[in-house]
């Protein structure tokens, strides 16, 4: 009978409600648990939880896992349970609310009503833990006369410091961030939401104690060992003019980056015994002073005139009213973090803020903590990189003879595709070439990747091991891309020259040994060919450091794509569909989409920062050194992987199809094809891709459309140039080439 009762028991516990991922994410992550503990104490892998808590496609646990599992749920519930959600968002608490088509100004740029309204209705929300866009308020242009008929909220005073919060974190009511605009002599800060504060600031000192202890701006810190996000105040022009700034840098001035410290606002803020970074008062200032325990007292300030938003990224962002500009700063504050520089800096700075170098000890014998490494992090100390891994001119390489070219067997060159070929008479033939774009490349390359944490270990004829990071002296120049390994054990025959080398940028062969990273060696063993490693510098401290990176900016990414209409759940044609013309729908959200794909690339870029001026010479060291961020090692292993994926699915797509690829460039691959779109070539099936090849969407890692040209105009270009292996995937989007491009 027992055993009955066992059966019966397990039967039930088979079918535990749990609840929806997006709620088992929150519940872990407020418990500090990482996805390991949990696999750990299950007894299932890391993986399997990470599929329990997708937001696209949740897989559901099965047999004993899914009672205990339900189990655990049940418990954290008890201790965090959901937050209620507000009858009515407040406008003016600063809540987020969807945005689709803001309300602003016709002048600004808006679809027609028709236009956004098909848009709207065509949105469905995202399953991510992301916020929602913050509305910006409609206010009238600095042109507008006394008959127009846009109204903007009225402005109130901040809450005083100790005022309950209606909800959410009450430090930070007010949102990330502020605007600070002047209108009819009256100091204003533009809020997110729609929120606008009266500033009774007269000076810029006053101001950053206004804001530090009214305004309730920031944000609070994203993992449990960080720091909350300092306040950022973006001062417009009549802000400069009215705290006594100039409106633009003069041209000594733009060179050193900085206002001079005998500026009047500079001794203004001495004299109330603030301090500024070292590198002072310039387009990105933070004004501190030193903490106190855990207070800390720190605003950073964004100055657009100084040309603090680029518009390689930013667009003409800069130039919109203050409650847009709060609007679009605000939704990358909420999806990304509260900006810290460039999208470069903050790429970088998003990294330590998930992974804090230190954590609080557990409490000694006489109950006190203390400071301790917070295991996954990259520490507080810089580590020196292999000497391969050193860049030109760095401390490490300063006894080579000063003209010294090093080659492929002294560095490590993990970079780019940039290669190229003449079209064969079959692909002249057809009519079109047809780019593809990988989605956020580069965040897909570091997903799920491990990298090294600590000092590199030098070894000796190795054994290859791909699950150790490293560099590793091999010779790849017998792996025949005539005859590649595809499957567990399928062989197939390719023609070599039509296709690019995984192992180097330019896609030339291999001559000899080499220096690669742990993704490209694993790759050739992948092939079908075996490796031996002359040496090794690897890296035993490891660990999966960019996963809570790459998924932070992956949700930020595919949450903003959808309000601008791109799900992730379209069809192949719906999808086409959809990106036609999406920055159009929001272009205020658009420039979000184009500043989270440059924290990407520009936080990867700033893990192998070149020396910045400052009178630098070869051998020397240089700031960036002095930063545990500053790791080569982890830059090359991501690059060397979302190239390796790339020739990956090239691969997969010549073997299936027999087409092979015109040009590489990075993320764009240029096919020759009948017809002008994407699925003119790509073999889908009954609405489904080749396995392992190229997918059309939104994820990351999968494709959209770049760009169609004709192959007349790739030949006239080329013969133009004299350049048969002229790389069309660099105009491809456009099909613009000028003189300039060419060196001419």
């Amino acid at each position: 009978m027992s055993e009955l009762f066992d059966a019966v028991d397990a039967l039930v516990a088979s079918r535990s409600p749990l609840p929806p991922a997006v709620e088992r994410k929150r519940l872990r992550t407020a418990h500090g648990l990482t996805l390991e503990e949990v696999a750990a104490a299950l007894q299932v892998r890391r993986a399997t939880v990470s599929g329990w808590e997708s937001l696209t496609k949740p897989t559901e646990p099965r047999g004993p896992e899914r009672e205990a599992y339900a189990r655990l749920l049940r418990q954290l519930a008890e201790l965090y349970p959901a937050p209620e959600e507000p009858a009515a968002p407040a406008p003016t608490t600063g809540t987020a609310v969807p945005a689709l088509a803001p309300a602003r100004p016709a002048s600004a740029g808006l679809a027609s009503e028709a236009a956004a309204r098909t848009s709207t209705e065509n949105t469905q929300p995202l399953a991510a833990p992301v916020a929602a866009a913050p509305e910006a308020a409609p206010r009238p242009s600095r042109t507008a006369g006394p008959s127009s008929t846009l109204r903007r909220p009225p402005a109130r005073k901040a809450a005083p410091a100790g005022t309950p919060a209606e909800g959410g974190d009450p430090r930070f009511v007010n949102g990330p961030l502020a605007v600070v605009d002047v209108e009819d002599g009256q100091v204003l800060a533009f809020c997110t939401g729609g929120l606008i504060l009266e500033v009774p600031a007269k000076s810029l000192p006053s101001l950053v104690d206004w804001t530090l202890k009214e305004a309730k701006l920031g944000q609070p810190r994203l993992s449990g060992p960080g720091k909350d996000g300092d306040p950022l105040l973006v001062l417009t022009e009549a802000a400069l003019e009215r705290y006594g700034l100039p409106v633009t840098l003069g041209d000594a001035e733009r060179l050193a980056g900085r206002i001079p410290e005998s500026h009047k606002v500079v001794k203004q803020l001495v004299r109330a015994e603030w301090q500024l970074t070292k590198r002072g008062f310039g387009p990105w200032a933070r004004i501190y002073r030193p903490a106190q325990g855990s207070d800390r007292q720190c605003v950073q300030l964004c100055i657009p005139s100084w040309h603090a938003l680029g518009t390689r990224h930013w667009g003409e962002v800069g130039q919109l009213p203050p409650a847009e500009l709060a609007r679009v700063l605000g939704v990358f504050a909420s999806r990304v973090m509260t900006p810290r520089g460039s999208t470069a800096v903050t790429g970088l700075e998003l990294m330590t803020a998930l992974h804090p170098p230190t954590r609080a000890s557990d409490p000694d014998a006489d109950g006190k903590r203390h400071s301790e490494h917070n295991p996954g992090s990259l520490g507080r100390n810089p580590v020196d990189p292999a000497p391969c891994e050193a860049p030109d001119g760095h401390p490490l390489l300063k006894d080579l003879p000063r003209f010294h070219v090093r080659g492929p067997a002294e560095k490590l060159f993990e970079e780019a595709y940039d290669w190229a070929r003449p079209m064969t008479d079959a692909e002249c033939t057809l009519r079109h070439l047809v780019g593809i774009d990988v989605n956020m490349a580069f965040a897909a390359g570091a997903n799920g990747l491990t990298v090294g944490l600590g000092t590199p270990t030098h070894v000796t004829a190795p054994v290859f091991d791909a699950k150790l990071p490293g560099s590793w002296l091999v010779d790849l120049s017998h792996v025949d891309l005539s005859r590649v390994k595809v499957g567990k054990d399928k062989w197939v025959d390719l023609d070599a020259s039509l296709l690019p080398s995984p192992f180097t940028p330019k896609g030339d062969r291999p001559e000899g040994p080499a220096w690669y990273a742990t993704p490209t060696v694993a790759y050739a063993v992948e092939l079908g060919y075996d490796v031996t490693p002359v040496e090794a510098y690897v890296r035993y401290e490891n660990g999966r450091y960019l996963d809570g990176w790459y998924n932070r900016l992956r949700d930020a990414y595919l949450a903003t794509m959808a309000d601008l209409g791109v799900h992730a759940d379209l069809s192949p044609a719906d999808f086409l569909a959809a990106m036609d013309g999406y920055k159009d729908r929001d272009p205020e959200l658009a420039i979000v989409v184009s500043a989270i794909k440059a924290t990407v690339k520009g936080g990867l870029g700033k893990l192998r920062e070149r020396p910045r001026g400052e009178g630098w010479r070869p051998g020397e060291p240089w700031r960036a050194l002095s930063r545990p961020t500053w790791r080569p090692d982890i830059r090359a292993a991501v690059i060397s992987r979302t190239r390796i994926n790339l020739h990956r699915k090239i691969i997969k797509h010549a073997a299936f199809t027999g087409q092979y690829p015109v040009a590489v460039l990075s993320d764009c691959v240029v096919y020759a094809a009948g017809g002008s779109s994407p699925l003119d070539f790509l073999p889908y099936r009954d609405g489904k891709p080749l396995p392992g090849g190229f997918k059309l969407g939104i994820n990351p890692g999968l494709v959209k459309h770049e760009g169609t040209q004709s192959v007349l105009w790739g030949e006239e270009v080329r013969e133009r140039f004299n350049a048969p292996e002229l790389n069309l995937a660099r105009y491809i989007k456009d099909g613009t080439v000028t003189d300039a491009d060419n060196g001419e």
